[in-house]
């Protein structure tokens, strides 16, 4: 049987260029916060990501460290000597003479030690020859919020080489939905915004394969949201919370066409829009609805992670219980 092609829909550059099968959309109290409000995500990673490389040109000629030292785009960097790296200003402090260093860098899941030689630019200031990126930003949306911690995405955050993203921490921000792409066959869709970075309401910990977690630093984020319990997803009628325009969040009928409580990762049921006002507006399910709460008969369920390529009104989504367990 041909599998169908499917995307994940956070809207994180990163992940826009992945190829595969598929693009990676209980505790004791009884009662949680409805999501389906945006959020903007800035995710603070673990090491320093190599999105290019160049030369350095100094008094002696031009050289180039990083392409001698065999250093790749896509490559973490790690460690210099004994120096922990997690960003730009990490490299200068750890680069400063021109004696050979070792750099662990992780490619592809894998570690690896480089020796590399610093060259003096005509500044005087020791370089290595690397573009890195420090934080990994996108748009995605809040699942719940229960105990003062919020649920979010359904699905991890992978990197280039669609492995998890190793992260430190990181901010969460509100966010306005100015517009969106409306998703066709074969083209996902996405929804546009902007993060309202005066306001931070949460700190980010955690990013798993059940979703991103962390904690309000701004409880007034609770506001007007619905307080619903938690059930377990079956064959029929239900609906999804999600916001296409503005910040607040409305309500769209779909339908769970198949479940498989018995898969740990996000794809526990197949869902399928049909809402005719969103899919007359965004063809169904588009980039940056990952993390929409599934409702079914007054419960929360689960959460939205992926599309189908090919037919934006289907899409996978992940059980609560499994996003709950973490």
């Amino acid at each position: 049987m041909k599998i169908k092609r499917t995307v994940i829909f956070i809207v994180f550059a990163i992940l826009t260029s992945i190829s595969a099968n598929y693009y990676s959309a209980y505790a004791k109290s009884d009662y949680l916060y409805l999501g389906g409000i945006p959020a903007g995500f800035s995710l603070a990673t673990r090491g320093a990501y190599v999105v290019g490389l160049c030369d350095v040109v100094s008094e002696k000629g031009v050289c180039s460290p990083s392409k001698d030292a065999q250093v790749e785009v896509g490559d973490i960097i790690l460690y210099i000597d004994d120096y922990e790296i997690n960003g730009a200003a990490d490299i200068e402090k750890a680069v400063t003479d021109d004696c050979e260093k070792i750099m662990v860098v992780s490619r592809k899941g894998q570690k690896i030690l480089l020796e590399i030689i610093p060259a003096k630019d005509f500044n005087g200031n020791y370089r290595i020859g690397v573009f890195v990126r420090d934080n990994v930003n996108g748009i995605g949306t809040i699942t719940y919020i229960k105990d003062n911690r919020f649920a979010s995405l359904g699905h991890p955050v992978l990197d280039d080489d669609g492995i998890i993203l190793n992260i430190k921490g990181g901010t969460l921000y509100p966010c306005n939905i100015s517009g969106y792409v409306k998703g066709e066959r074969g083209k996902p869709g996405e929804l546009r915004g902007a993060f309202v970075k005066k306001a931070p309401c949460a700190e980010i910990e955690k990013n798993t394969y059940q979703g991103v977690y962390g904690t309000l630093t701004d409880n007034s984020i609770t506001k007007g949201l619905k307080k619903v319990s938690v059930g377990e997803a079956k064959m029929g009628n239900a609906s999804i919370m999600t916001t296409i325009d503005g910040c607040t969040p409305k309500e769209y009928s779909i339908s769970i066409i198949k479940v498989d409580n018995v898969n740990k990762d996000s794809k526990n049921f197949v869902i399928k829009i049909t809402d005719e006002t969103l899919i007359s507006k965004t063809g169904g399910i588009i980039q940056g609805m990952s993390g929409s709460p599934i409702i079914q008969d007054g419960r929360l369920v689960g959460a939205v992670t992926h599309v189908f390529i090919n037919d934006p009104t289907r899409g996978f989504g992940i059980s609560v219980e499994n996003m709950l367990n973490n």
